[in-house]
């Protein structure tokens, strides 16, 4: 069975396909350029994992909500489940980037971090 992958790993966006057999093991990665593009088809079939980049509400700041990102990825199926915890927070101003808002999500090793700085109104 052959599986196309686009790699997301570089800007080059490698186009690769996966041979795997009928239990679904791995035999090759073709048509990527560099490790990480094959690093990427291994970690998609075994543990599939995604960023989230969101915003949440802010009280008193120049402007109403403020840019929020996880500081590492997580399992994707758990995603839906983040995002239930993200959007019940409101933070005040003022905020600095890199500043925890959630540590620890989910318990899944990552934070929940402000990436834009908002002074007060």
């Amino acid at each position: 069975m052959l599986r196309e992958y686009t790699c997301i790993m570089c800007p080059k966006g490698c186009d690769m396909t996966a041979e795997l057999d009928d239990k679904g093991t791995l035999l090759s990665v073709t048509g990527h350029t560099c490790k990480k593009g094959e690093e990427y088809v291994i970690q998609e079939l075994t543990d599939p994992r995604r960023n989230i980049a969101t915003s949440v509400l802010i009280e008193g700041g120049e402007i109403p909500l403020v840019s929020v990102r996880l500081t590492s990825a997580i399992p994707k199926d758990r995603i839906f489940d983040a995002m239930e915890v993200i959007k019940k927070v409101k933070v005040k101003a003022p905020v600095e980037v890199g500043q925890v808002i959630i540590q620890n999500i989910l318990e899944l090793d990552s934070d929940v971090v402000i990436t834009k700085k908002v002074g007060i109104v």
